[in-house]
């Protein structure tokens, strides 16, 4: 029997622009930046998105074989509908006990392919049901490399000369919780950073507040948009900030050199993007029937599938060690 391909666990935060809502204001949050309420530590990142709006949705799109949703289960939560690639079930997390990352949904029989899903929050349709529906976080799998192949991670600083700016940026004061201590951000109309690599992987983080707005984000010439607003709903301002977050992923990338292109959206307000640090994954030997010249893929802690295998995990470790867990006021 063939050996099987190194695999990974990928979850993505509920706040993480990756996945997407498209009415912000139907949902509430707790406040990221706010002092530590131990009464949140059930929640993974201590973060969560609720909502009682009837039709309220979320959606996220993947590449991999399987993907689990979880959130809370209780007496006030209501029924719910999971649609991937356009076929839908509904589901119920109304409970008799709360639960936290209750598992919502899951399956682990698709197709290894691009997928899309989507949530939406069906509210109260049965008898003694709730109307509420609340997200924790989503995981998925993904294949990263062949049998016995090694990994290296690669993290660049947002000072790294190989990473080409345009447009105005400044350096962020001191921060414990971004990698090396530092991010760069713009509110610039030009505002943008390019970077060209060779690697199977790359992650692009930042932080998240409620004067970020959209930016795009452009590898091999594909270019999707993400909103990098914060989900507290607050006025305009440096508030509601979440740092850590994941502005971009993708995976299963060929051997050959790749571009990558972020470019900030400040519209009429003048939004800001943050930029802390990109990280490759670069594999001994690549994974030839799944890589591409681009392919969409989300993340957050990644962990190996199989024991013994090289592991997305140290990329994490590495990129996370010596972050404190409070925050701090900057800019």
């Amino acid at each position: 029997m063939r050996p099987a391909d190194i695999k990974f666990n990928l979850t993505v935060d509920d706040f993480d622009s990756l996945i997407t809502y498209p009415d912000q204001s139907q949902w509430l949050t707790p406040d990221p930046s706010a002092a530590h309420d131990p009464a949140l530590d059930i929640w993974f990142d201590d973060t969560y998105h609720l909502t009682n709006v009837t039709g309220a949705s979320l959606s996220f799109g993947f590449k991999g074989s399987e993907f689990y949703l979880f959130g809370a289960s209780g007496p006030s939560f209501g029924s719910y509908e999971v649609e991937i690639d356009g076929r839908a079930q509904k589901f119920t997390a109304h409970a008799a006990q709360n639960s936290s990352q209750h598992l919502l949904f899951s399956t682990a029989s698709l197709r290894y392919a691009d997928h899309t899903v989507k949530v939406t929050n069906l509210g109260a349709k049965h008898y003694g049901e709730g109307n509420q529906l609340l997200l924790d976080f989503v995981k998925t799998t993904f294949d990263i490399a062949p049998p016995g192949a090694t990994l290296t991670n690669t993290t660049l600083e947002e000072t790294d000369s190989q990473l080409v700016y345009t447009g105005n940026w400044t350096e962020n004061v001191f921060n414990p919780l971004f990698s090396g201590g530092f991010s760069r951000f713009t509110n610039d109309v030009n505002g943008s950073v390019s970077l060209s690599f060779h690697a199977t992987s790359i992650f692009i983080f930042g932080d998240k507040t409620d004067r970020h707005g959209l930016y795009n984000v452009t590898l091999d010439g594909r270019t999707q948009t993400f909103n990098g607003v914060s989900g507290c709903g607050g006025a305009f301002a440096h508030a509601c900030e979440k740092d850590n977050t994941l502005a971009f992923f993708a995976a299963n990338l060929d051997e050959s050199l790749h571009t990558v292109k972020v470019q900030n959206i400040p519209g009429e307000l003048g939004a800001f993007f943050d930029l802390d640090a990109i990280v490759l994954t670069t594999p001994s030997a690549y994974l030839h029937k799944y890589a591409s010249r681009e392919s969409r893929m989300v993340r957050r802690t990644s962990a190996a599938a199989r024991l013994g295998e090289p592991s997305l995990h140290l990329l994490l470790l590495l990129f996370f060690l010596g972050l404190a867990l409070t925050h701090r006021f900057r800019r």
